[in-house]
């Protein structure tokens, strides 16, 4: 026996059970394209950053984790950055990786004033190599992540990332978006001078 009803014109019409599974597909679609407007809206303004994440590492020690040396650089692991006396950047890159190739100039500036330490991530050493003596090699230090293990560990969503880390390993900032973007520049900027004092 169906449930349906029928109108006295033969058309079944809309029981009272389908339209209360519908009610959730509405409010999901309502929702969803209020979010999509939201981030229109935002885009317009120049407020909505795709790369702004919330960086749940923020504000703990870094992952253990070793990495062994990426050519032309010396590998580095957790006990490096935990006996730190200074600030140092970490920055995940790979040769592969257009807009970490577009950052390059910008990691080349910011080692005069702050000492950064590189991870290729998924990427051939030699290829990794290849890129830092065309681009300029910015790193003090340089680990191979090939498998991305570390990277995984750390949170990385993508490349390139980067994080900042106070002496004594704490994660103090964290970007997925390159150093190129002057608004990113300046949030590093004003977390190493919290850092600095």
């Amino acid at each position: 026996m169906s449930n349906e009803q029928t109108s006295p014109d033969g058309q079944s019409a809309v029981t009272r059970r389908r339209l209360l599974l519908g009610v959730p597909l509405l409010g999901g679609a309502g929702i969803c394209g209020v979010a999509f407007w939201k981030m229109l809206s935002g885009m317009q303004t120049g407020s909505f950053n795709p790369h702004d994440i919330n960086a749940p590492a923020t504000g703990r020690p870094v992952p253990d984790f070793t990495l062994p040396d990426q050519t032309p650089g010396t590998g580095f692991a957790t006990a490096d950055l935990k006996a730190l006396t200074r600030p140092v950047l970490i920055n995940f890159f790979a040769s592969w990786c257009i807009p970490c190739i577009a950052e390059m100039e910008a990691l080349l500036a910011l080692q005069k004033q702050l000492p950064i330490w590189g991870v290729a991530y998924k990427d051939k050493p030699e290829n990794a190599a290849g890129l830092l003596k065309h681009a300029g090699n910015p790193y003090t230090r340089i680990g191979s992540d090939r498998e991305g293990r570390v990277a995984i560990d750390w949170g990385v969503s993508g490349v390139p990332e980067s994080f900042l880390i106070a002496p004594g390993g704490m994660i103090v900032w964290h970007s997925a978006a390159g150093l190129d973007s002057p608004e990113v520049r300046d949030g590093l900027k004003n977390a190493l001078k919290a850092v600095s004092g």
